[in-house]
């Protein structure tokens, strides 16, 4: 097929790769023999440099795990699950689960309801559950969310551990003695037998590496993925889907210096953003990781300041909160160099605005779970369109197909759906044989995305297709309208649903939340709309909130919106 896009790659990428026949946690085991003494993560306190976990440290102590976990009866293939936000126990434990051949389900810590009363959502229920874990490793916080978990299933041990286990001093120490109740990790532990201590279960076994046989084929990762509607499925990923990901972006950045760089590790590892991009990605090159364990702004101007990351991977609601805090001006945050945007649309303004600031190149990508992260970036320092995703990585193939059948390929220029395929490509869904009919069909990946490629094979995507807004026979993509409020000098973020209409079907509603101190009216919002689009397409309400909904990577949760909206018009019962 052709390839237009390779015309765009900057010098130094191929259009075809090689990808080693290697298990994940090869990359760690290789960084440990290359860089041993080089930091592969720092853990930062309140207080002094960080608690610094070296390579040659991370690898024995992801070998001690792994034989732990098969000491307590894991077997190649078994699911081991992970509640855990960044932090060094993310990176032991993970890289432990895949050294024994186990599969890891990494569970999104947004999934247990916060204080006073702590307990698991009912997506974390059905995680467990539908995965079949045997074995959690959790945060002593979570601990009486999951607890009855235990014994219920195929879950045999909880693993526990408390954040400040990896704390440098003074930090561990002022986190006992002042954050630790308030952050809920002083509860009392059950004495039941499949209860353990992460540091006691560590120092019970060897630093050796495990004999289990790990290849390309075996399944690595349950990635636990939303969509639009229901419950999380699992995209089934293998260990030569994630180290194709990995190969893919190490040669798209061809500039990136081994053992010299520092990415600033606040996507979440649960994921696959974070674990691809970030986490394994910066196993690869040998360089550090410094982890954050949520996203605060002024908390990560600080950590930028400290420890000067030459890579920042976000999300946009992260360069929004940078650009628009008070103190952002303070800050040096001139180490950065290059970031890449994902898991939703990257305003121009946001981009624009965020690269005066740091002097980095900001750059537009895409991906999704059943691809093992991204697959699309425009280049680093080369061509980039604004508004675009850019173009496909190396072997990754790209159609845009009809949007009633998906037989047939679209007119150039015209919507359809993205269809892709490339070796970082799932194996399917867990348990959801129709599901992955549906989405793997004749060896290509159905993403759900409606998009365009332009003659130069840039593509953009104008929606999800579960999200198109149909109003009066036309079809109304709501990240057209969102990317024209956010043009308007005093919108902070924007959001544009669906909502019925007597007349038309269906008309359509902007959500907005204004920069802070500002103020606006609905009918100077439609009417800024109005000279920048079609009629069809200016919205007829526009609603003010403080904040939006969003997900744990800072995605505007849409559908909580629809939800909203329904309840609104749902009948009162009496």
């Amino acid at each position: 097929m052709e390839k237009p896009w390779l015309q765009h790659y900057e010098p130094g990428i191929p259009a075809t790769l090689e990808y080693p026949r290697i298990p994940v946690h090869r990359f760690l085991e290789d960084a440990a023999l290359r860089y041993p003494r080089h930091a592969a993560a720092i853990f930062p306190g309140r207080l002094g440099d960080g608690y610094r976990l070296t390579y040659r440290a991370l690898d024995g102590l992801a070998n001690r795990m792994a034989n732990a976990l098969i000491g307590l009866g894991i077997e190649k293939g078994d699911r081991v699950a992970l509640l855990l936000p960044n932090s060094p126990q993310f990176l032991i434990a993970y890289f432990g689960a895949l050294k024994a051949g186990a599969t890891v389900v990494a569970a999104n810590p947004l999934y247990v309801t916060s204080l006073p009363k702590v307990q698991a959502t009912r997506e974390l229920v059905h995680t467990m559950e539908d995965s079949g874990a045997k074995a959690l490793v959790v945060l002593r916080r979570f601990y009486p969310a999951v607890a009855r978990m235990l014994g219920q299933g195929a879950l045999q041990h909880l693993i526990v551990t408390n954040v400040k286990e990896f704390l440098p001093q003074p930090s561990r120490f002022l986190y006992g003695l002042l954050r630790e109740r308030k952050e809920g990790e002083r509860v009392e532990l059950g004495r039941s037998e499949g209860v353990l201590l992460l540091p006691r279960l560590l120092q019970s076994y060897p630093a050796k590496a495990p004999s289990v046989r790990v290849g390309p084929d075996d399944v690595a990762l349950f990635q636990y993925t939303g969509g639009t509607t229901g419950l999380p499925k699992a995209a089934v990923l293998t260990h030569g889907n994630l180290v194709a990901e990995v190969t893919q972006l190490r040669a798209w950045l061809p500039s990136a210096r081994e053992g010299q760089e520092r990415f600033l590790a606040v996507m979440p590892f649960f994921h696959v953003y974070g674990m691809a991009v970030v986490l394994c990605l910066g196993m690869h090159l040998g360089d550090t990781l410094v982890l954050v364990p949520r996203f605060e702004t002024e908390d990560v101007l600080k950590l930028i300041r400290r420890y000067k990351p030459s890579y920042f991977h976000g999300v946009p609601t992260m360069y929004v909160a940078i650009n628009n805090h008070p103190k952002t001006a303070r800050y040096d945050l001139r180490s950065i160099r290059v970031c890449l945007s994902g898991g939703a649309p990257l305003p121009l303004e946001v981009r624009e605005r965020f690269e005066a600031l740091t002097g980095a190149r900001l750059i537009e990508g895409f991906g999704l779970s059943e691809a093992a992260g991204a697959t699309h970036s425009n280049p680093i320092f080369g061509t980039r369109k604004n508004g675009t995703i850019g173009i496909p990585f190396p072997d990754v193939e790209c159609r845009i197909v009809d949007l009633e059948t998906g037989a047939s390929d679209a007119a150039p220029g015209q919507p359809g759906e993205l269809a892709l395929r490339g070796p970082q490509v799932m194996k399917g869904y867990w348990n959801r044989p129709e599901e992955t009919a549906a989405t793997l069909r004749d060896g290509w990946l159905y993403t759900g995305d409606i998009a365009t490629v332009d003659v130069d094979g840039f593509f953009t995507i104008v929606d999800r297709k579960k999200e198109m807004i149909i109003a009066g026979g036309y079809n109304i993509y709501p990240r057209e309208v969102e990317e024209v409020l956010f043009e308007h000098p005093r919108v902070k973020e924007a959001a544009v649903i669906g909502v019925p209409d007597p007349y038309r079907g269906e008309t359509f509603k902007a959500l907005v939340v204004l920069k802070e101190g500002q103020s606006a009216t609905q009918e100077e919002l439609i009417a800024f709309c109005r000279e920048r689009l079609a009629r069809y397409k200016v919205p007829a309400l526009v609603e003010f909130r403080q904040e939006l909904p969003k997900s744990a990577i800072g995605k505007v949760l849409r559908r909580v919106l629809v939800e909203e909206e329904r309840q609104k018009l749902a009948p009162k019962s009496r």
